[in-house]
C-alpha cells in the first residue's frame, strides 16, 4: 500500500534581511514588549493549569481558551524574534534632521515629488505628494503642511532614496512602472517634527514572515 501523499502548503518565501531606520529607543521597545509576552504567557500558563485541575478536558472551555491565547502569545513572540534577529536595526536621532545636507534625497529630508505612471493602460496623468523620508513605520500625516511620513524602507522610498532635484527617474513600483522627478529637497522643521512624529509602538508583524 503506497504512503499517503503530503498536502502541499503554500507559503511565502521570508523577506530578505533589511538595513531597518529605527528611532533611538525603538530596540529597548522591542526588548519590553518581548518581557511583557513572558509575563502574559506565564500567566496564560498558571490559568491553563487551574483549568486542567478542574475536570473532564472535553468539555473544559477554560482550558482550551487558555491553550489557544497560549499559542497566539507563541506565535506573536516567534514574529518578533525573528524580525529581529532577521534584519539589522541602526537607531538614528531624529534631531539631525533639522541640519541635513540637502543636494540629494536622505533619510530625514521632506521631498516634493512629482510621480507619472507609464505602463501600459495608465492614464499618464501626474500627481505630486510630499514626503519626510522617515524611519521604519512612521505613517502620520501634517495636518498643517499636508506632509505625510514616508517609511524609508518602503518600494517609494526606496526608489526615492539618491536623487537629486529636477532629474526625472523611471522606475518600477509595485502598481507598476512609473517616472519620479523630486521637484524640491529641504530639511524637516522642529514644529513638523513633532507634528509627524509619534509615541513609538510594537511593530505589526504579520504572522509567517
Amino acid at each position: 500500500m503506497a504512503p499517503p501523499r503530503r498536502k502541499n502548503i503554500f507559503r511565502l518565501a521570508p523577506p530578505p534581511p533589511m538595513t531597518i531606520y529605527v528611532r533611538r529607543g525603538f530596540l529597548r521597545v522591542l526588548t519590553d514588549e518581548f518581557e511583557a509576552l513572558k509575563v502574559k504567557r506565564a500567566a496564560l500558563v498558571e490559568d491553563k493549569v487551574e483549568a486542567h485541575s478542574q475536570g473532564d478536558l472535553r468539555e473544559n472551555f477554560g482550558f482550551k481558551a487558555a491553550k489557544d491565547a497560549i499559542r497566539a502569545v507563541d506565535r506573536k513572540m516567534d514574529d518578533l524574534d525573528r524580525f529581529y534577529r532577521r534584519n539589522t536595526f541602526i537607531e538614528v536621532d531624529p534631531a539631525a534632521w533639522l541640519t541635513k545636507p540637502t543636494d540629494f534625497v536622505q533619510l530625514g529630508h521632506v521631498i516634493k515629488v512629482e510621480k507619472e505612471d507609464v505602463g501600459p493602460g495608465a492614464a499618464k496623468r501626474k500627481h505630486s505628494f510630499k514626503f519626510l523620508v522617515a524611519t521604519y513605520g512612521e505613517t502620520a500625516t501634517d495636518e498643517v503642511t499636508g506632509i505625510e511620513c514616508l517609511p524609508h524602507n518602503s518600494p517609494l522610498a526606496a526608489a526615492l532614496l539618491g536623487l537629486a532635484v529636477g532629474k526625472p527617474a523611471q522606475v518600477q513600483l509595485p502598481a507598476g512602472p512609473a517616472i519620479l522627478t523630486v521637484l524640491s529637497i529641504r530639511n524637516v522643521t522642529q514644529a513638523e517634527l513633532d507634528r509627524l512624529l509619534s509615541e513609538m509602538k510594537p511593530p505589526e508583524i504579520e504572522s509567517g514572515e
